[in-house]
């Protein structure tokens, strides 16, 4: 038996699974305070890119937590479409102790695939390095600007 190749149809060429920024919003749980701008979170995306390429990123809860407990500093991102929100909910107010700056992002596929892995992910932590210095500032700058929930 061979193996016969599949040709790839017009819909997966062009990304016609990829959801409008609108339609992920619809799927956001309540505490996904402060969510961050379409054009924030294409920043936030690049910016773990960049920082996984060099290793820079703590990803998941259990490590996240881990390291905000021994205090490593960054910018901590989440998911805002995990559900239940039980997992992390607890990881906001850890960020808020120690003034660490923490945005929501519509989609932890999308925040998974940036961080060079298959799987989605709930949280990251962006760890700042010289070699993103300048998206990775960018990115701090905008994340604290954003209004904290009461």
């Amino acid at each position: 038996m061979t193996k016969v190749k599949k040709e790839k149809t017009g819909d997966e060429e062009t990304g016609g699974t990829e959801k409008s920024y609108q339609e992920l919003i619809a799927n956001v749980n309540p505490i996904a305070n402060p969510l961050a701008s379409r054009k924030l979170s294409k920043k936030l995306y690049k910016c773990v890119k960049k920082a996984a390429k060099t290793k820079q990123i703590r990803r998941g809860v259990k490590e996240v937590q881990k390291f905000i407990n021994k205090g490593e500093r960054g910018i901590v991102v989440f998911a805002g479409d995990t559900l239940p929100i039980e997992v992390y909910c607890h990881l906001p107010i850890m960020c808020e102790d120690r003034n660490m700056p923490y945005a929501y992002v519509p989609s932890k596929v999308d925040l998974g695939s940036s961080a060079g892995s298959k799987r989605p992910t709930c949280v990251i932590m962006i760890k700042p390095h010289d070699e993103y210095k300048e998206a990775y500032d960018e990115c701090l700058e905008e994340v604290t600007s954003l209004p904290k929930p009461i």
